[in-house]
C-alpha cells in the first residue's frame, strides 16, 4: 500500500486527463529500479518488484489483490474519508468498522481462487463506501471551482509540453510546488492566474443528463481536438489562446464493484455493476448518479456575451465535424 501512489503527478490525477500514463505504470521505473526496488530485492526476493507492479495494476491472483486494487480496496477507504476531512465537509462517510469487520477470503464463484469478499450482512456497509465516492464527486472532486481549476492547470502544462518547456517523462518525478516553479521564468498567464486564485468563470454548463449517451465524450477522449476548438471558440470570441477551456469529467468507473458475496445460506454469489437479486441495483443507479453528477463545463478567463444556445450546438457536435469546419477554418459558432 505504501507503494501504490508512488507514480502520482503533481496535483493527483489531473494530469493523466490530458494522456499522460496512468499514475499506476508511471510508478514502474520507481520500483523496478533504483533504491526502492533494491529494498524490494533484499527484503522480499528477487521478484518483489515485479509482484508488487501486479498488485497495483489489479494483475496479481492472489487474494491481497483486492485489498490494493479492488471494490473495497484501503486506498479507496482512506481517501475518501481524509479528502472529506481535510476539505471540511460531512461527505464521505463509511461504515469502516462494519466493512472490516465482514470481509472474508472466499473461492471465487467463477475461477475457484481465493478472494477477498463480503459477508452479506455487510452490504450496507459497502454501500456506503459507495455512496461516500459518489457524493465526494459530485460535491468535491466535479464541483465547478475544483474543475476550473483543473482545466486550467491542464491547459497550462498541455502548452507547457508543446512548448517543450516540460518533458512527458520527467512529469511525474515533480512536486506539486516545484512544477509551478519551474514555469515561473516563461511567465504563463494561467500560471499567475492559478496562483493568485483567480479561477476561470463558467459561460455555460449542462448535466450529463441533457446531453445523451456518447453525447461530447470527444472533450474527455481527445485532448488534441479539444485544444483546437478551445482556441477556436476564444478566437471567434475576441479572447486569446487558452483563455476559453472546455471541461467533462472523464467518466469513471463511481459504482464499479467485482465481489464475491458470501450469502447467508453459505452460498457464494458474484456482486457486479449488473447488480445482485435483492442487494443492489447498480445498473440503474450508477446511470441516474453519473446524470447528475457529472456536467460538461465551458470556462474562461472573463465574462463574455455570449448564451449557452450558441455554445450548444459546438460542444454537441460529431467530432467529424468540428474537424472539417477547423481544417477548412470555418467558424464554429453560428451568428
Amino acid at each position: 500500500m505504501l507503494l501504490h501512489d508512488i507514480g502520482h503527478y503533481p496535483f493527483s490525477h489531473a494530469l493523466e486527463e490530458i494522456g499522460a500514463l496512468q499514475h499506476e505504470s508511471a510508478a514502474r521505473p520507481r520500483i523496478v529500479t533504483g533504491p526502492v526496488a533494491d529494498v524490494l530485492v533484499d527484503a522480499f526476493g528477487a521478484d518483489a518488484p515485479q509482484r508488487v507492479l501486479a498488485l497495483m495494476h489489479g494483475e496479481d491472483h492472489g487474494p491481497l489483490q483486492g485489498l490494493v486494487s479492488g471494490s473495497i480496496d484501503l486506498d479507496k477507504i482512506d481517501y475518501l474519508r481524509r479528502d472529506a476531512m481535510m476539505c471540511g465537509v460531512p461527505y464521505g462517510q463509511i461504515d469502516v468498522d462494519r466493512l472490516l469487520e465482514t470481509i472474508v477470503v472466499v473461492p471465487d464463484p467463477a475461477s475457484g481462487r481465493p478472494r477477498i469478499g463480503i459477508l452479506e450482512k455487510g452490504l450496507s456497509a459497502l454501500e456506503s463506501l459507495l455512496f461516500a465516492k459518489y457524493q465526494m464527486y459530485r460535491n468535491i472532486y466535479w464541483h465547478h471551482g475544483v474543475r476550473s481549476a483543473t482545466a486550467m492547470y491542464k491547459r497550462l502544462v498541455d502548452d507547457a509540453l508543446a512548448d517543450a518547456v516540460l518533458g512527458a517523462d520527467g512529469l511525474a518525478d515533480w512536486t506539486d510546488e516545484g512544477l509551478l516553479h519551474a514555469l515561473l521564468p516563461a511567465r504563463p498567464p494561467l500560471l499567475a492566474a492559478l496562483r493568485e486564485r483567480r479561477l476561470y468563470k463558467r459561460l455555460a454548463q449542462w448535466p450529463a443528463a441533457a446531453l445523451g449517451d456518447g453525447t461530447a465524450e470527444w472533450i474527455a477522449a481527445d485532448r488534441a481536438l479539444v485544444v483546437r476548438v478551445e482556441d477556436r471558440l476564444a478566437r471567434e470570441l475576441g479572447l486569446g489562446a487558452g483563455e476559453i477551456l472546455l471541461d467533462y469529467p472523464a467518466k469513471t468507473q463511481m459504482l464499479g464493484v467485482d465481489l464475491p458475496v458470501v450469502r447467508r445460506d453459505g452460498s457464494v454469489e458474484h456482486l457486479t455493476s449488473a447488480g445482485l437479486a435483492g442487494a443492489l441495483d447498480l445498473p440503474a443507479l450508477s446511470d441516474q448518479l453519473y446524470r447528475s453528477a457529472r456536467w460538461l463545463r465551458v470556462f474562461a478567463v472573463r465574462r463574455v456575451p455570449i448564451s449557452p444556445e450558441r455554445l450548444w450546438p459546438v460542444v454537441t457536435a460529431d467530432v467529424a465535424t468540428l474537424r472539417a469546419r477547423l481544417d477548412a477554418d470555418l467558424p464554429l459558432l453560428a451568428p
